[in-house]
């Protein structure tokens, strides 16, 4: 049974509501994904996230590409098309990449530049 007296009063509020907590911000890839709960045997509880699959490539609307240059780096690419660095998430995912790196280790390589998954509009 467990004790009243620690359950977390907002916890408590956001449960009765409809808003939904989450642990992340809105430009982060883990946004919006819930947590689980795992008790081991022993009774420890262990939180954790729910798995993130890659969204399907044809979910994102391509606004341009991106030929990779010497020396550059995924999350410049990002700050440079997207304005924030820690975007460079959505470059993975619209390039089906699980390996961020892997988009910038060959020269010449194209990366697609894209809306966020499943926003659709008009190339530039």
């Amino acid at each position: 049974m467990s004790n009243p007296l620690l359950v977390d009063p907002i916890q408590a509020l956001l449960a009765q509501t409809s808003l939904k907590n989450t642990l992340f911000g809105p430009t982060s890839r883990y946004f919006g994904i819930d947590t689980l709960a795992y008790v081991t045997p022993q009774g420890t509880m262990i939180v954790y996230i729910q798995r993130r699959f890659l969204p399907p490539s044809e979910h994102f609307q391509l606004i341009q590409q991106h030929t990779v240059t010497q020396g550059e780096r995924l999350d410049n690419i990002a700050a440079q098309y997207l304005g924030d660095p820690t975007l460079f998430w959505r470059l993975s995912d619209a390039n089906n990449a699980m390996n961020p790196d892997e988009l910038t280790e060959k020269i010449g390589r194209t990366i697609d530049i894209t809306l966020p998954d499943g926003v659709t509009g008009t190339r530039l």
